[in-house]
């Protein structure tokens, strides 16, 4: 017998809900046959088999989530065990494949995380001194205490009294209190094991990151049920509403959102999209409002690069982007799925439109790769065809900031000396305040502005 295991699914993916098995007991199948159709927070994909042979055992069902690793069928090949090859990865299907909820957030950055850091151990170093609780972090002046597991669990003791002190200047110790950290689970890097100022900050910032990526997965209250007051219906939480959901609580945890709001003029814009939108739709696009804010952010991104990173926590780095590949977020039946616009800034308005044409049908008709759906840089998420004013978009980590569009609406404005109508845009801007500060923001937003309402700027500046 040989068994056929769930290959590596791409990067960041570790599982996947099963909607068809392609197979039954008693098939022959032959290598890189499709065998699984499965849908994983990325994109719903045709998995091939790695061996050949009859089947005789299958061990998923529709409906199952199977991990990487786990046996998904077993085959035989004249009596004897087939030989199998190191598993391939799967292949998008070429009608089937949906999206991330990358993200984001919307909108959107970071790409989430599949499990939370929980702290560094403490350091113990042989029976010199007593371990430290493994948050590390003690109250001030509080007595450390130390509990005897040997013959159960019993009432806490003071720590005796033959346990040395760590290895540790006055003056460090003060730093230590300062942060409310446990000397005693720091580990020294100078001579003997000795601890100085900077291995105690070293220590309080891996505390810090740790409880940050912990806070994502801080265990929700159980809920009442629910059926005592009337009838119910559950439904298991589809792949890509599952990731979007870890996904977005962990930007929300982890990144200080700023949002600012502005509005731009677009009355003029609008009569040049009229009279440019039949030379778009022959090319196959369509010129909407979210292919003309695509080239605007592109060349934005240019002018101000430190939107156009990504920050590297642990390294004390800012990864500047030399590319400008732009999300766009897509409502779909399934969730919200952003496919990416790659090198944007190189290309016309025309070649955005039919280009966001072709991802938002393939993101709608489950046709996307997983490839078309990773690198962005920045995300717009345009909700003004449903309506609304303003709302506050949430980053798409490890992305900096997104760009949320309202509807137009015609309003009265003050414009050489009287009140004329005009069509005003809603913009708003979230950011991740770690990187880009506040003056920084509107600076931003207000080059997009100025660029929607002069559209030479973007010649002139971009």
């Amino acid at each position: 017998m040989a068994d056929f295991k769930l290959p590596e699914l791409g990067e960041n993916v570790a599982a996947g809900d099963v909607l068809r098995v392609l197979v039954k007991p008693g098939d022959q199948i032959e290598k890189e046959q499709p065998v699984l159709e499965l849908e994983t927070d990325k994109a719903t994909i045709e998995v091939p088999s790695s061996v050949a042979g009859r089947v005789t055992a299958i061990n998923v069902k529709p409906g199952d989530k199977v991990k990487v690793g786990q046996v998904v069928l077993s085959v035989e090949s004249n009596g004897s065990a087939a030989e199998s090859k190191p598993d391939a990865p799967p292949r998008p299907g070429p009608e089937r494949a949906a999206p991330p909820a990358e993200a984001p957030a919307v909108g959107a950055n970071t790409a989430a995380k599949a499990s939370a850091d929980e702290g560094p151990e403490p350091h113990v170093e042989g029976a010199k001194r007593p371990a430290a609780d493994k948050a590390g972090v003690v109250p001030k002046g509080a007595p450390q205490k130390v509990v005897d597991i040997s013959r159960g669990a019993r009432p806490a003791v003071e720590a005796a009294p033959e346990f040395p002190p760590a290895p540790a200047a006055p003056s460090v110790r003060r730093i230590a209190r300062e942060l409310g950290v446990d000397v005693d689970s720091v580990t020294g890097t100078g001579p003997d094991g000795r601890i100085s100022e900077d291995d105690v900050k070293a220590y309080a910032k891996k505390l810090i990151v740790g409880t940050s990526h912990a806070g994502s997965h801080v265990a929700a209250e159980p809920l009442p049920d629910f059926s005592r007051w009337g009838e119910i219906d559950r439904q298991p939480m589809r792949a890509v509403r599952r990731k979007t959901a870890e996904h977005l609580s962990a930007a929300w945890m982890t990144i200080p959102h700023v949002t600012q709001h502005e509005l731009a003029d677009i009355t003029d814009l609008e009569a040049w999209r009229k009279k440019y939108s039949k030379h778009v739709e022959d090319a196959g696009g369509a010129l909407t409002v979210t292919a003309v804010m695509t080239k605007v952010v592109a060349q934005a991104l240019r002018v101000f690069p430190q939107f156009n990173a990504s920050i590297d926590v642990e390294g004390e780095q800012i990864i500047y982007k030399k590319y400008v590949h732009i999300g766009i977020a897509v409502d779909t039946d399934r969730g919200l799925l952003v496919p990416v616009v790659r090198n944007a800034d190189q290309k016309n308005i025309t070649e955005l439109a039919v280009e966001i044409a072709q991802l938002s049908e393939k993101a709608r008709s489950r046709k996307i790769s997983l490839d078309e759906m990773q690198g962005g840089c920045f995300s717009i998420s345009n909700l003004g065809g449903l309506g609304g004013t303003y709302f506050t978009p949430i980053v798409h980590a490890p992305e900096l900031a997104i760009l949320g569009v309202s509807r137009g609406r015609i309003q009265p404005v003050f414009k050489d000396g009287q009140f004329v109508p005009r069509q005003m845009l809603p913009l708003s801007l979230s950011y991740d305040h770690r990187a880009i500060d506040g003056a920084d923001g509107m600076r931003f937003l207000r080059w997009i502005v100025d660029a929607i309402e002069q559209p030479f700027l973007l010649a002139l500046q971009g």
